[in-house]
Protein backbone atom coordinates (compact mmCIF):
# COMPACT_ATOMS: atom_id res chain seq x y z
CA UNK A 1 0.00 0.00 0.00
CA UNK A 2 3.04 2.65 0.68
CA UNK A 3 5.37 1.29 -2.08
CA UNK A 4 7.38 4.31 -4.02
CA UNK A 5 6.14 7.00 -1.12
CA UNK A 6 8.48 9.84 -1.15
CA UNK A 7 8.18 10.04 3.10
CA UNK A 8 8.72 14.31 4.10
CA UNK A 9 10.93 12.84 7.24
CA UNK A 10 13.07 9.43 8.08
CA UNK A 11 12.74 8.00 11.11
CA UNK A 12 14.46 4.77 11.33
CA UNK A 13 15.20 4.16 14.91
CA UNK A 14 11.07 3.46 15.61
CA UNK A 15 10.48 0.19 16.31
CA UNK A 16 7.61 0.22 19.70
CA UNK A 17 4.56 2.95 19.31
CA UNK A 18 6.22 6.33 19.53
CA UNK A 19 6.43 7.55 23.13
CA UNK A 20 7.87 11.39 23.26
CA UNK A 21 10.78 12.08 24.96
CA UNK A 22 11.78 13.38 28.57
CA UNK A 23 12.89 16.31 26.64
CA UNK A 24 9.66 16.98 24.42
CA UNK A 25 6.75 18.89 26.61
CA UNK A 26 3.30 16.75 26.52
CA UNK A 27 0.86 18.56 23.59
CA UNK A 28 -2.04 18.41 25.27
CA UNK A 29 -4.39 18.60 21.59
CA UNK A 30 -2.21 15.93 20.53
CA UNK A 31 -1.22 13.85 22.99
CA UNK A 32 -3.86 13.78 25.47
CA UNK A 33 -6.71 14.97 23.94
CA UNK A 34 -7.35 11.88 21.99
CA UNK A 35 -7.23 9.44 24.84
CA UNK A 36 -10.20 11.58 26.75
CA UNK A 37 -12.13 11.90 24.11
CA UNK A 38 -12.43 8.06 23.22
CA UNK A 39 -12.22 6.39 27.21
CA UNK A 40 -13.62 9.18 29.40
CA UNK A 41 -15.78 11.33 27.98
CA UNK A 42 -18.35 8.92 27.20
CA UNK A 43 -19.26 8.96 31.16
CA UNK A 44 -17.92 12.50 31.94
CA UNK A 45 -19.21 14.54 29.56
CA UNK A 46 -22.03 17.25 30.15
CA UNK A 47 -24.93 14.81 29.36
CA UNK A 48 -23.54 12.19 31.39
CA UNK A 49 -21.23 13.08 34.30
CA UNK A 50 -21.56 10.43 36.66
CA UNK A 51 -20.36 10.98 40.31
CA UNK A 52 -20.80 14.32 39.21
CA UNK A 53 -17.89 14.82 37.57
CA UNK A 54 -17.17 15.89 33.90
CA UNK A 55 -13.49 16.11 32.21
CA UNK A 56 -14.55 18.29 29.00
CA UNK A 57 -12.61 21.23 29.98
CA UNK A 58 -9.87 21.63 32.59
CA UNK A 59 -11.91 23.54 34.77
CA UNK A 60 -14.21 20.93 35.08
CA UNK A 61 -11.81 18.42 35.67
CA UNK A 62 -9.61 20.16 38.32
CA UNK A 63 -12.93 20.99 40.04
CA UNK A 64 -13.96 17.42 40.42
CA UNK A 65 -17.07 15.87 41.47
CA UNK A 66 -18.75 14.12 44.30
CA UNK A 67 -15.22 13.07 45.99
CA UNK A 68 -13.15 15.82 45.62
CA UNK A 69 -10.64 17.13 43.01
CA UNK A 70 -9.86 14.74 39.75
CA UNK A 71 -6.63 16.43 38.12
CA UNK A 72 -4.45 18.42 40.73
CA UNK A 73 -2.01 19.86 38.22
CA UNK A 74 2.10 19.08 39.07
CA UNK A 75 1.21 15.78 41.56
CA UNK A 76 -0.04 12.86 39.30
CA UNK A 77 -0.07 11.06 42.60
CA UNK A 78 -3.37 12.79 44.03
CA UNK A 79 -4.59 12.97 40.40
CA UNK A 80 -7.31 10.71 40.47
CA UNK A 81 -7.74 11.63 36.78
CA UNK A 82 -4.39 9.58 36.56
CA UNK A 83 -3.90 7.21 39.60
CA UNK A 84 -7.44 5.57 38.72
CA UNK A 85 -5.91 4.45 35.58
CA UNK A 86 -2.78 2.37 36.63
CA UNK A 87 -4.74 -0.01 39.49
CA UNK A 88 -4.96 -3.55 38.87
CA UNK A 89 -6.94 -5.26 36.02
CA UNK A 90 -10.14 -5.77 37.54
CA UNK A 91 -10.30 -3.37 40.55
CA UNK A 92 -13.67 -1.42 41.25
CA UNK A 93 -12.17 1.71 40.85
CA UNK A 94 -9.64 1.66 37.57
CA UNK A 95 -10.61 3.24 34.67
CA UNK A 96 -11.75 3.04 31.92
CA UNK A 97 -13.95 0.86 33.81
CA UNK A 98 -14.79 -0.78 30.25
CA UNK A 99 -13.06 -2.10 27.65
CA UNK A 100 -9.23 -2.48 27.83
CA UNK A 101 -7.18 -0.76 30.12
CA UNK A 102 -5.34 2.69 28.92
CA UNK A 103 -1.30 1.46 27.80
CA UNK A 104 1.91 2.08 29.78
CA UNK A 105 2.26 4.50 26.90
CA UNK A 106 -1.02 5.96 27.12
CA UNK A 107 -0.69 6.25 31.29
CA UNK A 108 3.06 7.61 31.14
CA UNK A 109 1.55 10.37 28.99
CA UNK A 110 -0.83 11.22 31.70
CA UNK A 111 1.49 10.97 33.99
CA UNK A 112 3.89 13.57 32.41
CA UNK A 113 1.32 15.75 31.30
CA UNK A 114 0.44 16.48 34.90
CA UNK A 115 3.60 16.56 35.95
CA UNK A 116 4.38 19.42 33.82
CA UNK A 117 1.54 21.47 35.35
CA UNK A 118 -1.54 19.88 32.95
CA UNK A 119 -1.96 22.70 30.23
CA UNK A 120 -4.84 22.66 28.90
CA UNK A 121 -6.05 26.08 26.35
CA UNK A 122 -9.32 27.28 27.72
CA UNK A 123 -10.55 27.30 24.49
CA UNK A 124 -10.38 23.50 24.22
CA UNK A 125 -13.99 21.63 25.13
CA UNK A 126 -13.62 17.82 24.90
CA UNK A 127 -16.32 16.05 22.81
CA UNK A 128 -17.22 12.18 23.03
CA UNK A 129 -15.54 10.05 20.21
CA UNK A 130 -15.29 6.44 19.15
CA UNK A 131 -12.05 4.49 20.75
CA UNK A 132 -11.29 2.82 17.72
CA UNK A 133 -10.54 -1.16 18.20
CA UNK A 134 -7.99 -2.06 16.14
CA UNK A 135 -9.08 -5.99 15.10
CA UNK A 136 -12.44 -4.50 14.49
CA UNK A 137 -11.72 -1.51 12.75
CA UNK A 138 -8.29 -1.69 11.32
CA UNK A 139 -7.26 -5.28 10.97
CA UNK A 140 -9.94 -5.59 8.15
CA UNK A 141 -8.94 -2.37 6.42
CA UNK A 142 -5.51 -3.19 6.41
CA UNK A 143 -5.76 -6.97 5.32
CA UNK A 144 -7.92 -5.97 2.47
CA UNK A 145 -6.09 -2.54 0.99
CA UNK A 146 -2.53 -3.35 2.00
CA UNK A 147 -1.60 -6.46 2.99
CA UNK A 148 -1.47 -7.43 -0.92
CA UNK A 149 2.33 -5.51 -0.94
CA UNK A 150 3.18 -5.45 2.31
CA UNK A 151 3.70 -8.97 4.32
CA UNK A 152 5.94 -11.80 4.18
CA UNK A 153 7.17 -12.84 1.39
CA UNK A 154 6.14 -9.39 -0.65
CA UNK A 155 7.27 -6.56 1.08
CA UNK A 156 7.11 -3.95 -1.61
CA UNK A 157 9.63 -0.63 -0.29
CA UNK A 158 10.68 -3.26 2.00
CA UNK A 159 7.68 -2.16 4.05
CA UNK A 160 5.42 -4.76 6.02
CA UNK A 161 2.14 -4.47 7.60
CA UNK A 162 1.44 -8.28 8.78
CA UNK A 163 2.44 -7.62 11.88
CA UNK A 164 3.33 -5.10 14.93
CA UNK A 165 7.14 -5.09 15.24
CA UNK A 166 7.69 -4.39 11.00
CA UNK A 167 4.56 -2.27 10.90
CA UNK A 168 5.92 0.20 13.55
CA UNK A 169 9.65 -0.29 12.16
CA UNK A 170 8.56 0.83 8.89
CA UNK A 171 10.72 0.59 5.67
CA UNK A 172 12.78 2.25 3.10
CA UNK A 173 11.03 5.26 3.04
CA UNK A 174 11.34 5.51 6.66
CA UNK A 175 8.51 4.77 9.41
CA UNK A 176 4.74 4.63 8.05
CA UNK A 177 2.97 4.66 11.62
CA UNK A 178 4.00 7.72 13.79
CA UNK A 179 1.18 7.08 17.58
CA UNK A 180 -0.32 10.36 17.72
CA UNK A 181 1.04 12.12 14.72
CA UNK A 182 -1.60 10.97 11.75
CA UNK A 183 -0.45 14.03 9.60
CA UNK A 184 3.11 12.27 10.01
CA UNK A 185 2.38 9.04 8.93
CA UNK A 186 2.32 7.81 5.74
CA UNK A 187 0.09 4.78 6.08
CA UNK A 188 -2.84 7.42 6.61
CA UNK A 189 -1.35 10.48 4.60
CA UNK A 190 -1.25 8.26 1.83
CA UNK A 191 -4.67 7.15 1.47
CA UNK A 192 -5.98 11.05 1.16
CA UNK A 193 -3.83 12.09 -1.87
CA UNK A 194 -6.03 13.03 -4.82
CA UNK A 195 -7.58 10.02 -7.00
CA UNK A 196 -4.84 11.29 -10.14
CA UNK A 197 -1.45 11.48 -7.39
CA UNK A 198 1.50 8.74 -8.13
CA UNK A 199 1.60 8.32 -4.17
CA UNK A 200 -2.34 7.55 -3.59
CA UNK A 201 -2.52 4.22 -1.60
CA UNK A 202 -4.24 1.66 -2.37
CA UNK A 203 -3.54 3.16 -6.21
CA UNK A 204 -6.87 3.82 -8.57
CA UNK A 205 -6.25 0.82 -9.90
CA UNK A 206 -6.51 -1.14 -6.78
CA UNK A 207 -9.45 0.24 -5.28
CA UNK A 208 -8.13 3.57 -4.18
CA UNK A 209 -8.85 6.30 -2.59
CA UNK A 210 -10.24 4.34 0.04
CA UNK A 211 -13.67 6.25 1.46
CA UNK A 212 -13.47 8.64 3.67
CA UNK A 213 -15.08 6.82 6.73
CA UNK A 214 -12.19 4.07 6.37
CA UNK A 215 -9.46 7.13 6.45
CA UNK A 216 -11.02 8.64 9.18
CA UNK A 217 -10.71 5.44 10.86
CA UNK A 218 -6.94 5.34 10.04
CA UNK A 219 -6.51 8.81 11.31
CA UNK A 220 -8.38 8.39 14.18
CA UNK A 221 -6.58 4.96 15.52
CA UNK A 222 -2.89 6.72 14.67
CA UNK A 223 -4.37 10.06 16.38
CA UNK A 224 -5.68 7.69 19.48
CA UNK A 225 -2.11 6.18 19.55
CA UNK A 226 -1.97 3.43 16.84
CA UNK A 227 -2.90 0.78 19.52
CA UNK A 228 -2.09 -3.11 17.94
CA UNK A 229 -2.48 -5.65 20.48
CA UNK A 230 0.36 -7.93 20.72
CA UNK A 231 0.22 -11.07 18.90
CA UNK A 232 -1.87 -9.91 16.18
CA UNK A 233 -0.96 -11.14 12.59
CA UNK A 234 -2.64 -9.83 9.75
CA UNK A 235 -3.30 -12.30 6.38
CA UNK A 236 -4.36 -10.68 3.10
CA UNK A 237 -7.99 -11.21 2.51
CA UNK A 238 -10.44 -10.16 -0.23
CA UNK A 239 -13.32 -7.33 0.60
CA UNK A 240 -16.04 -10.08 0.23
CA UNK A 241 -14.23 -12.28 3.21
CA UNK A 242 -14.72 -9.57 5.43
CA UNK A 243 -17.84 -8.51 7.58
CA UNK A 244 -20.60 -10.06 5.92
CA UNK A 245 -19.26 -11.92 3.59
CA UNK A 246 -19.70 -12.02 -0.23
CA UNK A 247 -23.05 -9.65 -0.91
CA UNK A 248 -23.12 -10.47 -4.39
CA UNK A 249 -23.26 -14.20 -3.46
CA UNK A 250 -25.91 -13.17 -0.57
CA UNK A 251 -28.00 -11.58 -2.82
CA UNK A 252 -28.13 -14.67 -5.47
CA UNK A 253 -29.28 -17.27 -2.36
CA UNK A 254 -32.01 -14.73 -1.78
CA UNK A 255 -33.28 -14.74 -5.47
CA UNK A 256 -32.78 -18.39 -5.47
CA UNK A 257 -35.21 -18.13 -2.49
CA UNK A 258 -37.77 -16.05 -3.39
CA UNK A 259 -37.85 -17.58 -6.75
CA UNK A 260 -38.40 -20.72 -5.23
CA UNK A 261 -41.53 -20.18 -3.41
CA UNK A 262 -43.13 -17.71 -5.49
CA UNK A 263 -47.59 -18.65 -4.88
CA UNK A 264 -49.04 -15.20 -6.81
CA UNK A 265 -47.78 -14.91 -9.83
CA UNK A 266 -50.92 -12.81 -11.64
CA UNK A 267 -52.30 -9.07 -10.09
CA UNK A 268 -55.64 -10.78 -9.54
CA UNK A 269 -54.31 -13.25 -6.99
CA UNK A 270 -53.14 -10.63 -4.79
CA UNK A 271 -55.20 -10.53 -1.54
CA UNK A 272 -54.25 -8.98 2.20
CA UNK A 273 -52.17 -11.54 4.45
CA UNK A 274 -50.66 -11.73 7.22
CA UNK A 275 -47.19 -13.11 7.55
CA UNK A 276 -45.34 -14.66 10.93
CA UNK A 277 -41.43 -13.73 10.92
CA UNK A 278 -40.06 -17.49 10.22
CA UNK A 279 -38.86 -18.91 13.76
CA UNK A 280 -40.41 -16.20 15.69
CA UNK A 281 -43.59 -15.07 17.30
CA UNK A 282 -43.64 -11.64 15.10
CA UNK A 283 -46.21 -10.63 12.95
CA UNK A 284 -47.20 -8.24 10.59
CA UNK A 285 -49.70 -7.42 7.67
CA UNK A 286 -49.63 -6.44 4.35
CA UNK A 287 -52.27 -4.89 2.07
CA UNK A 288 -52.49 -5.01 -1.82
CA UNK A 289 -51.88 -2.21 -3.63
CA UNK A 290 -53.28 -2.39 -7.77
CA UNK A 291 -51.52 -1.20 -10.88
CA UNK A 292 -52.93 1.72 -11.21
CA UNK A 293 -52.17 5.87 -12.72
CA UNK A 294 -52.24 8.54 -10.66
CA UNK A 295 -50.66 12.48 -10.63
CA UNK A 296 -48.35 12.90 -8.60
CA UNK A 297 -47.31 16.08 -6.71
CA UNK A 298 -49.32 19.39 -5.73
CA UNK A 299 -51.57 21.55 -7.63
CA UNK A 300 -50.82 25.55 -7.66
CA UNK A 301 -53.47 26.32 -5.38
CA UNK A 302 -53.28 23.20 -2.61
CA UNK A 303 -52.50 24.83 0.93
CA UNK A 304 -49.03 25.12 2.31
CA UNK A 305 -47.84 23.43 -1.16
CA UNK A 306 -43.89 23.52 -1.32
CA UNK A 307 -41.66 23.96 -5.33
CA UNK A 308 -40.51 20.88 -4.93
CA UNK A 309 -44.24 19.29 -5.19
CA UNK A 310 -44.05 20.17 -8.84
CA UNK A 311 -44.63 19.89 -11.70
CA UNK A 312 -47.73 17.71 -11.30
CA UNK A 313 -47.10 14.86 -13.49
CA UNK A 314 -48.69 11.31 -14.63
CA UNK A 315 -47.15 8.24 -13.00
CA UNK A 316 -48.28 4.63 -13.88
CA UNK A 317 -47.79 1.99 -10.84
CA UNK A 318 -47.17 -1.66 -11.17
CA UNK A 319 -49.04 -3.94 -8.28
CA UNK A 320 -47.21 -4.49 -4.94
CA UNK A 321 -48.04 -5.23 -1.52
CA UNK A 322 -47.40 -2.45 1.26
CA UNK A 323 -47.03 -3.06 5.25
CA UNK A 324 -50.53 -1.77 6.60
CA UNK A 325 -48.62 -0.21 9.73
CA UNK A 326 -45.14 1.33 9.90
CA UNK A 327 -42.15 -1.19 10.90
CA UNK A 328 -42.05 -1.79 15.02
CA UNK A 329 -39.65 -2.30 16.99
CA UNK A 330 -41.16 -5.80 17.60
CA UNK A 331 -40.04 -6.26 13.99
CA UNK A 332 -37.17 -4.28 13.36
CA UNK A 333 -35.05 -5.17 17.26
CA UNK A 334 -34.77 -9.14 15.75
CA UNK A 335 -32.89 -7.90 12.87
CA UNK A 336 -31.02 -5.00 15.15
CA UNK A 337 -30.23 -7.64 17.50
CA UNK A 338 -29.28 -11.22 16.68
CA UNK A 339 -30.19 -12.15 20.18
CA UNK A 340 -33.63 -10.51 20.08
CA UNK A 341 -34.26 -13.54 17.21
CA UNK A 342 -32.12 -16.19 18.91
CA UNK A 343 -34.40 -16.13 21.68
CA UNK A 344 -36.72 -18.13 20.11
CA UNK A 345 -34.77 -20.85 18.48
CA UNK A 346 -35.45 -23.51 21.48
CA UNK A 347 -39.30 -22.53 20.83
CA UNK A 348 -39.65 -22.70 17.31
CA UNK A 349 -38.09 -24.97 14.45
CA UNK A 350 -36.24 -23.20 11.61
CA UNK A 351 -35.15 -24.16 8.02
CA UNK A 352 -31.18 -24.04 8.64
CA UNK A 353 -30.83 -23.20 4.57
CA UNK A 354 -32.80 -19.83 5.33
CA UNK A 355 -31.00 -19.74 8.66
CA UNK A 356 -27.70 -19.68 6.46
CA UNK A 357 -29.08 -16.90 4.43
CA UNK A 358 -30.38 -14.60 6.45
CA UNK A 359 -27.95 -15.00 8.76
CA UNK A 360 -25.01 -13.44 6.19
CA UNK A 361 -27.16 -10.32 5.50
CA UNK A 362 -25.36 -7.10 7.29
CA UNK A 363 -26.84 -6.22 10.44
CA UNK A 364 -26.42 -2.55 12.28
CA UNK A 365 -23.48 -2.11 14.78
CA UNK A 366 -24.81 -1.69 18.63
CA UNK A 367 -26.18 1.73 19.11
CA UNK A 368 -24.62 3.88 21.60
CA UNK A 369 -27.58 4.92 22.99
CA UNK A 370 -31.47 3.64 24.09
CA UNK A 371 -33.02 4.27 20.41
CA UNK A 372 -36.73 4.41 21.51
CA UNK A 373 -35.62 7.48 23.49
CA UNK A 374 -38.54 6.51 26.07
CA UNK A 375 -41.23 6.63 23.95
CA UNK A 376 -41.78 2.88 23.49
CA UNK A 377 -40.59 -0.50 22.21
CA UNK A 378 -42.78 -3.15 21.22
CA UNK A 379 -45.91 -2.03 18.67
CA UNK A 380 -44.31 1.64 18.37
CA UNK A 381 -42.61 2.51 15.43
CA UNK A 382 -38.92 1.93 14.77
CA UNK A 383 -37.01 4.95 14.42
CA UNK A 384 -33.82 6.92 13.78
CA UNK A 385 -32.32 4.21 11.53
CA UNK A 386 -30.24 5.60 8.08
CA UNK A 387 -31.85 4.68 4.30
CA UNK A 388 -29.17 2.09 4.79
CA UNK A 389 -30.53 0.39 7.79
CA UNK A 390 -33.88 0.31 6.18
CA UNK A 391 -32.48 -1.27 3.23
CA UNK A 392 -30.45 -4.08 5.31
CA UNK A 393 -33.72 -4.86 6.78
CA UNK A 394 -35.71 -4.85 3.87
CA UNK A 395 -32.80 -7.24 2.82
CA UNK A 396 -32.86 -9.72 6.00
CA UNK A 397 -36.56 -9.61 5.75
CA UNK A 398 -36.45 -11.35 1.77
CA UNK A 399 -34.12 -13.62 3.30
CA UNK A 400 -36.43 -15.04 6.00
CA UNK A 401 -39.50 -15.14 4.53
CA UNK A 402 -38.41 -15.77 0.91
CA UNK A 403 -40.62 -12.96 -0.57
CA UNK A 404 -38.78 -10.36 -1.86
CA UNK A 405 -39.34 -6.91 0.27
CA UNK A 406 -37.96 -3.09 -0.34
CA UNK A 407 -38.65 0.63 0.40
CA UNK A 408 -41.19 1.91 -1.76
CA UNK A 409 -40.06 4.58 -4.28
CA UNK A 410 -41.55 8.01 -3.75
CA UNK A 411 -44.62 7.19 -6.48
CA UNK A 412 -45.28 4.36 -4.94
CA UNK A 413 -45.25 5.59 -1.56
CA UNK A 414 -47.86 8.91 -2.82
CA UNK A 415 -50.19 6.48 -4.84
CA UNK A 416 -50.65 4.11 -2.14
CA UNK A 417 -50.99 7.32 0.44
CA UNK A 418 -53.77 9.07 -1.98
CA UNK A 419 -55.08 5.79 -2.81
CA UNK A 420 -57.45 7.39 -5.58
CA UNK A 421 -57.68 10.37 -4.02
CA UNK A 422 -57.03 13.63 -5.43
CA UNK A 423 -57.24 15.58 -2.51
CA UNK A 424 -54.71 17.75 0.18
CA UNK A 425 -55.23 14.46 2.16
CA UNK A 426 -56.40 10.84 1.71
CA UNK A 427 -59.61 11.96 3.86
CA UNK A 428 -60.24 15.27 2.23
CA UNK A 429 -58.92 18.66 1.90
CA UNK A 430 -60.02 19.44 5.86
CA UNK A 431 -57.29 19.68 8.10
CA UNK A 432 -59.38 19.60 11.18
CA UNK A 433 -59.92 16.10 10.42
CA UNK A 434 -56.26 15.03 10.89
CA UNK A 435 -57.10 14.06 14.65
CA UNK A 436 -58.72 10.90 13.43
CA UNK A 437 -56.64 9.52 10.54
CA UNK A 438 -53.18 11.06 12.32
CA UNK A 439 -50.85 11.11 15.34
CA UNK A 440 -49.32 15.15 14.79
CA UNK A 441 -48.39 18.16 16.98
CA UNK A 442 -51.64 18.81 18.46
CA UNK A 443 -52.44 15.50 19.34
CA UNK A 444 -49.23 13.34 19.84
CA UNK A 445 -48.33 15.00 23.41
CA UNK A 446 -44.65 15.11 22.12
CA UNK A 447 -43.88 11.25 20.71
CA UNK A 448 -44.58 8.68 18.61
CA UNK A 449 -47.81 6.27 18.93
CA UNK A 450 -48.69 2.24 18.73
CA UNK A 451 -48.89 2.12 15.15
CA UNK A 452 -52.53 1.76 13.78
CA UNK A 453 -54.62 2.66 16.34
CA UNK A 454 -55.95 5.95 13.85
CA UNK A 455 -58.17 5.33 10.94
CA UNK A 456 -56.87 3.85 7.75
CA UNK A 457 -57.25 5.01 4.61
CA UNK A 458 -59.11 3.92 1.74
CA UNK A 459 -57.02 1.22 1.01
CA UNK A 460 -56.73 -0.11 4.42
CA UNK A 461 -52.81 1.81 5.21
CA UNK A 462 -52.76 2.65 8.77
CA UNK A 463 -50.47 6.13 9.64
CA UNK A 464 -49.50 7.75 6.33
CA UNK A 465 -50.09 11.08 7.53
CA UNK A 466 -48.09 11.11 10.39
CA UNK A 467 -46.75 9.23 13.19
CA UNK A 468 -43.41 9.03 11.94
CA UNK A 469 -42.12 9.88 8.39
CA UNK A 470 -41.35 7.26 5.91
CA UNK A 471 -38.12 6.47 4.36
CA UNK A 472 -38.39 6.17 0.38
CA UNK A 473 -35.76 3.98 -1.94
CA UNK A 474 -35.18 7.52 -4.09
CA UNK A 475 -32.74 10.12 -4.05
CA UNK A 476 -33.95 13.26 -3.28
CA UNK A 477 -34.31 15.62 -6.26
CA UNK A 478 -35.67 19.55 -5.73
CA UNK A 479 -38.73 19.24 -8.51
CA UNK A 480 -40.28 17.15 -10.91
CA UNK A 481 -38.99 18.15 -13.87
CA UNK A 482 -37.58 15.28 -15.64
CA UNK A 483 -40.75 13.24 -15.10
CA UNK A 484 -42.83 16.34 -16.90
CA UNK A 485 -42.75 15.73 -19.95
CA UNK A 486 -44.78 12.07 -20.02
CA UNK A 487 -46.22 9.35 -18.39
CA UNK A 488 -43.25 7.73 -16.46
CA UNK A 489 -43.67 3.81 -15.75
CA UNK A 490 -42.39 3.24 -11.79
CA UNK A 491 -39.74 5.91 -11.59
CA UNK A 492 -37.39 5.76 -9.32
CA UNK A 493 -34.36 8.46 -8.42
CA UNK A 494 -31.23 5.99 -7.61
CA UNK A 495 -29.05 7.01 -5.12
CA UNK A 496 -25.73 8.56 -5.99
CA UNK A 497 -24.51 10.18 -2.88
CA UNK A 498 -25.19 10.21 1.13
CA UNK A 499 -27.72 13.03 1.13
CA UNK A 500 -30.35 13.99 0.53
CA UNK A 501 -32.67 10.90 0.30
CA UNK A 502 -36.41 11.32 0.06
CA UNK A 503 -38.77 10.65 2.89
CA UNK A 504 -42.53 10.50 3.55
CA UNK A 505 -45.64 11.19 5.36
CA UNK A 506 -45.09 13.94 7.97
CA UNK A 507 -44.44 12.58 11.69
CA UNK A 508 -46.07 13.15 15.02
CA UNK A 509 -43.94 16.61 15.78
CA UNK A 510 -45.23 18.51 12.84
CA UNK A 511 -47.77 20.76 12.06
CA UNK A 512 -50.70 19.80 9.17
CA UNK A 513 -48.97 21.12 5.84
CA UNK A 514 -46.32 18.19 6.48
CA UNK A 515 -48.89 15.53 6.51
CA UNK A 516 -50.46 16.44 2.64
CA UNK A 517 -49.89 13.30 0.56
CA UNK A 518 -48.10 15.37 -1.52
CA UNK A 519 -45.75 16.81 0.89
CA UNK A 520 -42.07 16.08 0.26
CA UNK A 521 -39.36 15.54 3.35
CA UNK A 522 -35.40 15.13 2.67
CA UNK A 523 -32.67 13.18 4.93
CA UNK A 524 -29.96 16.20 6.45
CA UNK A 525 -26.51 15.65 7.90
CA UNK A 526 -28.11 17.22 11.09
CA UNK A 527 -30.35 13.85 11.54
CA UNK A 528 -26.63 12.85 13.14
CA UNK A 529 -25.03 15.41 14.48
CA UNK A 530 -25.28 14.20 17.76
CA UNK A 531 -23.33 11.05 16.98
CA UNK A 532 -20.23 10.46 18.89
CA UNK A 533 -18.87 8.09 16.70
CA UNK A 534 -15.80 8.83 14.13
CA UNK A 535 -16.86 8.09 11.49
CA UNK A 536 -20.18 8.81 12.52
CA UNK A 537 -22.69 5.38 12.15
CA UNK A 538 -24.01 3.85 8.82
CA UNK A 539 -27.13 2.59 10.55
CA UNK A 540 -28.40 5.82 13.21
CA UNK A 541 -29.87 9.00 12.25
CA UNK A 542 -29.65 9.75 16.47
CA UNK A 543 -31.50 12.90 16.16
CA UNK A 544 -34.35 12.05 13.66
CA UNK A 545 -36.39 10.64 16.24
CA UNK A 546 -39.43 11.22 13.91
CA UNK A 547 -37.83 8.55 11.31
CA UNK A 548 -38.89 5.16 10.24
CA UNK A 549 -40.52 3.14 7.25
CA UNK A 550 -42.76 0.59 6.39
CA UNK A 551 -42.34 -2.30 3.36
CA UNK A 552 -43.64 -3.11 0.26
CA UNK A 553 -43.43 -6.19 -1.86
CA UNK A 554 -43.64 -6.02 -5.47
CA UNK A 555 -45.76 -8.76 -7.31
CA UNK A 556 -42.58 -8.94 -9.74
CA UNK A 557 -39.19 -9.81 -8.96
CA UNK A 558 -36.47 -8.49 -10.44
CA UNK A 559 -33.27 -10.40 -11.41
CA UNK A 560 -30.45 -9.93 -8.67
CA UNK A 561 -28.59 -7.34 -9.73
CA UNK A 562 -31.94 -5.23 -9.49
CA UNK A 563 -32.11 -6.59 -5.89
CA UNK A 564 -28.45 -6.39 -5.01
CA UNK A 565 -28.85 -2.50 -6.39
CA UNK A 566 -32.36 -1.71 -4.13
CA UNK A 567 -30.57 -3.35 -0.65
CA UNK A 568 -27.19 -1.85 -1.96
CA UNK A 569 -27.26 1.97 -2.51
CA UNK A 570 -23.47 2.28 -2.21
CA UNK A 571 -23.67 5.67 -0.72
CA UNK A 572 -24.27 5.06 2.93
CA UNK A 573 -21.62 7.01 4.42
CA UNK A 574 -21.12 10.48 5.02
Amino acid sequence: MLMNLKFCSVLTALTLPFVASAADKIDFAEDIKPILESTCVTCHGPEKPKGSFRIDSRATAIKGGDDGPALVPGDPKKSPFYASTILPAGHDDIMPPKGDPLTKEQTELLRRWIEEGAAWPDDLVLKQTKRIDFVKDIQPLLEVNCLGCHREGNPKGNLRLDNKSDAFKGGDGGVAIVPRRPKKSPLYTSTVLPPDHDDLMPPSNKGGPLPKEETDLLSSWIQQGALWPDGVTLIPRKKEEIAGGDETNTVSEIHKLITSRLKVAREADMKPYAMTIPGTQVSYQMIPIRSGEFVMGSSAGEAGRKPDEGPQHKVKISPFWMGKCEVTWYEFELFMFADQERKFKDQIATDPYVDKISDAVSRPTKPYTEMSFGMGKEDFPAISMTQHSANKYCQWLSAKTGEYYRLPTEAEWEYACRAGTTTTYSFGDDPAQLGDYAWYEKNSDFQYRRVGTKKPNPWGLHDMHGNVIEWCLDQYAPNYEKFASATIQDPWVKAIKPYPHSARGGSWDDSPEKLRSSARRYSDKVWKVQDPQLPKSIWYHTDAQFLGFRVVRPLAVPAPEALFGVWNSGVQSE
